[in-house]
């Protein structure tokens, strides 16, 4: 493929030499396409033009091939072209200003030529070059006239000639333009192609109305049948159970132009049926027009691994819940009789208790009240309602919890409420204890506990009493391990406490 930065030749520069090589001429002028060009009506305007300028009763645009000389466009001539060996063009092309021949029987090159001595009868030829950007002669606009001219061209015909040739080869060169950009378009689409069909996935684009116009060559490796057109070819291919599901799903996001993901399992050539990934986006794609992109991945690996893990957790954390359960049958065998250690026993169960009612929260599959912090604030402080009152409320959007802050947060409260019940509003009939959780707080990424106990029984301890054990375990746990804060104060009904944990850690 021949590139040029300009379409017209230096206007007074002859052809150039590595140009003139009949190979390579012939070669550019077959870049040119010029055969596309013929009777183009671009073209016949500016031969008609020529002809009145030039008062000449004939006048062409000719490309000079290999054995003939073709016409483009003409006036006055019936013939479409000429053999090569008779072209008054072919020596036209070769030079660097119009060849102009005054009366063909006095000239040595012509007066035997059969178009001298026969039809047309040329006496009087002016040729204008038309020469490629590269410096390639391809032929001529000429004008032609049966009888001698002793003046030849006005200078105002010269000039004008000049003109229309210039336009003759703009003409041309846009055509070979056209057919170099159609042809890197055709060569690109080809490669995109061939690029999307050696994806390892199934490739598509649909209109907006789920009409597919094309769905690359995996589809027809992996399935062996016929390329779908409509959603409903695609059943044949997807499994049974995964059917209605995922094409209601995929309907939708026809509906309402929101990105599609669905996994189903999609039956292969060999009867055998994997787990795909099946995602799509609409896209727009100019012209104010839209259009649907998928891919259908294979993810059957990474499904199969994926339950098998699943199903190992599910083992695991099975196994960890009789453990919880062993241990504190064990401590409540040990302490049975003891007075001296049933007071130690009965808190270290209802510690382990509430590890339990945490881990709850996270076992697969099984987690309560969908893991969120209210609902593991509910089962804490469950054992703690007394009768038909309820003393107790924990109020708060449902924040999920995360399998790593739920052991953490369990502790947290645990002791928030044991200390409720030995000191504080718990201790006493009148008590209340009212639990808010609050997101946003302190900033959108941050969630507040607040913890507030009242009681007009309800008394302050002493400052010795203030950071005890059960403080620092309660600080170890906020700050440590949830990256929070913990504030405290005492009023004279009762206890306010504040817990900010960043969302990012309770969520994790």
């Amino acid at each position: 493929m021949f590139r040029k930065e300009k379409i017209l030749w230096p206007e007074g520069a002859p052809p150039s030499d590595a140009y003139c090589d009949e190979e390579n001429r012939l070669a550019v002028l077959a870049a040119h396409g010029a055969d596309s060009l013929v009777d183009d009506p671009e073209l016949q305007e500016i031969v008609d033009l020529a002809a009145k300028l030039c008062d000449a009763p004939m006048a062409m645009v000719t490309m000079v091939e290999e054995e003939r000389q073709l016409f483009l466009t003409r006036a006055g001539i019936d013939a479409r072209e000429t053999p090569r060996p008779t072209s008054f063009c072919a020596h036209a092309m070769l030079g660097a200003e119009p060849m102009v021949i005054y009366d063909a029987q006095e000239d040595d090159r012509f007066a035997d030529n059969p178009l001298v001595t026969g039809e047309p009868h040329i006496r009087f030829y002016a040729g204008h070059p038309l020469i490629s950007a590269e410096g390639a002669p391809l032929g001529a606009l000429c004008i032609i006239d049966t009888v001698p001219r002793e003046v030849g061209l006005t200078q105002l015909q010269r000039e004008s000639l000049s003109v229309l040739a210039k336009s003759v080869m703009r003409r041309i060169s846009q055509q070979r333009l056209g057919k170099d950009a159609k042809s890197a378009l055709e060569e690109r689409e080809s490669y995109l192609q061939r690029m999307i069909d050696s994806v390892p996935g199934i490739a598509w684009s649909s209109d907006t109305k789920g009409t597919f116009d094309y769905v690359n060559a995996q589809w027809d490796e992996l399935t062996g049948l016929s390329q779908p057109r409509t959603l409903a070819d695609w059943k044949a291919a997807v499994h049974p159970e995964d059917w209605e599901a995922g094409s209601k799903a995929f309907n939708r996001s026809i509906a309402d132009g929101q990105p599609f993901e669905y996994e189903w399992r999609l039956k292969l050539l060999d009867g055998n049926y994997r787990w795909m990934l099946a995602r799509a986006v609409q896209s727009p794609v100019g012209g104010g027009h839209t259009r649907w992109f998928g891919t259908v991945i294979d993810v059957d690996k990474q499904r199969r691994m994926s339950e098998a893990r699943d199903l190992l957790s599910k083992e695991l954390s099975h196994r960890i819940k009789n453990i919880f359960a062993v241990v504190s049958g064990l401590i409540a065998i040990r302490a049975r009789g003891n007075e001296a250690v049933k007071s130690f026993a009965d808190e270290l169960n209802d510690t382990i208790r509430s590890l339990s009612a945490a881990h709850d929260y996270v076992r697969p599959g099984q987690g309560l009240k969908e893991g969120t912090l209210s609902g593991l604030l509910a089962d804490l402080l469950a054992p703690y309602q007394t009768g038909d009152e309820k003393r107790i409320t924990v109020t708060g959007p449902g924040i999920r919890i995360g399998a790593r802050a739920a052991t953490p947060l369990a502790l947290i409260f645990h002791e928030l409420a044991t200390n409720a019940a030995k000191y504080g509003a718990l201790s006493s009939p009148e008590g209340r204890l009212t639990v808010t959780v609050k997101a946003p707080c302190e900033g959108d990424e941050n969630i507040c506990v607040l913890w507030e106990e009242s009681s007009i029984t309800c008394d302050a301890p002493k400052d010795e009493d203030r950071e005890g054990f059960g403080s620092r375990l309660l600080r170890m746990a906020v700050e440590g391990q949830l990256n929070g804060s913990f504030e405290r104060s005492f009023s004279d009904d009762g206890l306010d406490i504040k817990l900010v944990f960043p969302r990012t850690v309770i969520e994790d």
